[in-house]
């Protein structure tokens, strides 16, 4: 025959028992608030970066759109530029003055008795350079 032992019935907490299990009771639903809150919080944040992103995107669109636009006039007038060529002529690239050699020249060539213009042909240098260059040439000579 077997014999059973009477099974022992847990008892009731007790006053600080009770205490310590009602402030766990109250930690715990703190804890499951906090952590709701921050999924939530989370998912709001989430939902502002997808809009703000969004912004972003349409913003860049729109720039990159002008800026398209600014590139087609450009190469438009670019094109009218090569079809009709500049309005503008480009300015002459200015020419070496009288050297030392090319002073002699000038002095030998007026010596013989060629006018200025046949001599800044030949030498091409500008007339009135030629000119200055004999004027200077008789001062310099009536003075010696």
């Amino acid at each position: 025959m077997t014999t059973f032992a009477p099974a022992v019935l847990a008892a009731p907490p007790t006053g600080p028992q009770m205490l310590v299990l009602g402030f766990a009771a109250v930690l715990a639903v703190a804890a499951i608030g906090v952590s709701l809150f921050a999924v939530w919080r989370a998912q709001v944040l989430a939902t502002l970066a997808t809009e703000r992103a969004r912004e972003g995107v349409e913003g860049c669109e729109a720039t990159i759109g002008a800026l398209q636009k600014i590139l087609d006039g450009l190469a438009s007038e670019l094109q009218d530029l090569k079809l009709h060529g500049a309005s503008a002529p480009l300015p002459a690239v200015p020419k070496a003055g009288l050297n030392l050699c090319k002073r002699s020249q000038a002095l030998r060539m007026h010596r013989k008795g060629d006018p200025p213009a046949q001599i800044a042909a030949a030498l091409e240098v500008p007339l009135q350079e030629v000119d200055l260059l004999i004027k200077v040439h008789r001062i310099v000579i009536s003075n010696l």
